[in-house]
């Protein structure tokens, strides 16, 4: 299984970026054909109260490598990543295997 992190920074607007995102940008994701799972992460201060890093990370899950480009070179994985400049952020992105 091939895991596409993707890392978000917090928007100066949480509340708009949240609804956006939710609203807009995970739809467009789970569209995307070959996608097994997205999980969406918002995180929270620390232990000690300290702000996190980052304010959300997603996981998108496909089969391999190959169904991961496949998936992203379809109409609807070029419409997520073309929707991704509407979020303002510029993430950082990550590609893992698991298992």
């Amino acid at each position: 299984m091939i895991t596409l992190t993707v890392l978000y920074g917090t928007p100066d607007d949480v509340e708009k970026f949240d609804e956006y995102y939710d609203g807009t940008h995970i739809p467009l994701a789970r569209a995307v054909p070959g996608l097994d799972d997205a999980k969406v992460t918002r995180f929270l201060p620390g232990p000690d109260g300290s702000a996190p890093e980052f304010h959300l990370m997603v996981q998108l899950f496909f089969a391999d490598a190959e169904a991961m480009g496949a998936a992203l070179a379809t109409d609807e994985g070029r419409a997520l990543v073309a929707d991704g400049a509407n979020l303002g952020i510029t993430p950082t992105m990550l590609v893992g295997s698991t298992g």
